[in-house]
């Protein structure tokens, strides 16, 4: 039998990875890892094992008896290619033979401000002797849909992002993705780019309006009028400027991947922008 691993279990993209290992009632053991496993719950058939990233020794535990490792990549700046190669060599001691890695769009040739960590995470997998996959996820429609509510109360998308596009698609479709390649043959040593069709904000505003009937537009403003407004909003000076300088990737073009890469692991198409948008407003 084997057992299919997968770490930050307690985040959205890792919970979605296990409920799609356990809905498919194969033979796979299934294993979650979490910071704090107190704090997973509804996932009946899940073996739930203490996965803090800062721990090596204690992931060595954790991974006994792992075969495949999703390693969903973590959430702390600055720490996470210490963290990414913490679990790595950890799977190495106890003997997991691949590892899956959730990357960046062209984590190896991109400006894009997240990708340095991933790029180095890369590396070190690479070069650890594991069998290995990179999964490099495009933006999530998420980063977006829990906005919906401003941009439908004040009529406007307000980004510095021009007419730059992104490929993303909805985080389920990612999850499902890497479920394809950690369960399927053939994925070693293979890299990914994933997302959806890339699509503008301009696109999106109009995709907003067909779904809800209440017109969107898509404003465009200056990174620093943009750092303005989100502090007026209330972000901090370097959360908004953060923020900023991901819309001016998108401007660069750093999100515009297509590719098909996403949907020949799904065996069908990525879950259309208008789908996406219809869910999130339920």
């Amino acid at each position: 039998m084997t057992t299919i691993g997968v770490t930050g279990v307690t985040g959205p993209f890792g919970r979605l990875a296990v409920e799609r290992l356990l809905a498919r009632g194969g033979s796979e053991r299934v294993v979650g890892l979490a910071r704090d496993p107190s704090r997973v719950s509804g996932l009946d058939g899940l073996d739930v094992r203490p996965g803090d990233y800062d721990q090596p020794s204690a992931l060595v535990d954790a991974l006994n008896g792992v075969d495949v490792l999703l390693l969903v990549s973590g959430n702390e700046f600055g720490k996470r290619v210490a963290q990414h190669t913490n679990v790595i060599e950890a799977a190495k001691a106890a003997g997991v033979t691949r590892v899956l890695y959730t990357s960046a769009p062209r984590a190896d040739d991109t400006a894009l401000p997240v990708a340095p960590e991933h790029k180095a995470t890369e590396e070190v997998l690479r070069a650890s002797g594991l069998a290995w996959t990179i999964l490099r996820n495009n933006w999530y429609v998420e980063n977006y849909t829990p906005q919906l509510d401003r941009y439908l109360a004040e009529g406007a998308i307000v980004t510095a992002a021009g007419t730059g596009r992104v490929g993303a698609a909805p985080r389920a479709d990612f999850a499902a993705g890497a479920v394809a390649a950690a369960l399927g043959d053939g994925h070693e040593g293979r890299v990914y780019e994933l997302g959806g069709p890339p699509f503008t904000f301009d696109e999106l505003a109009a995709v907003i309006t067909d779904v809800t009937g209440t017109t969107v537009t898509h404003r465009t403003v200056s990174p620093a009028e943009l750092v303005d407004a989100l502090q007026g909003n209330g972000l901090d000076a370097g959360t908004a400027g953060f923020v900023a300088s991901l819309d001016e990737a998108i401007a660069r073009g750093d999100l515009d991947v297509p590719s098909d890469d996403l949907a020949n692991l799904l065996g069908r198409p990525v879950t259309p922008l208008a789908d996406a948008i219809r869910e999130a407003l339920k």
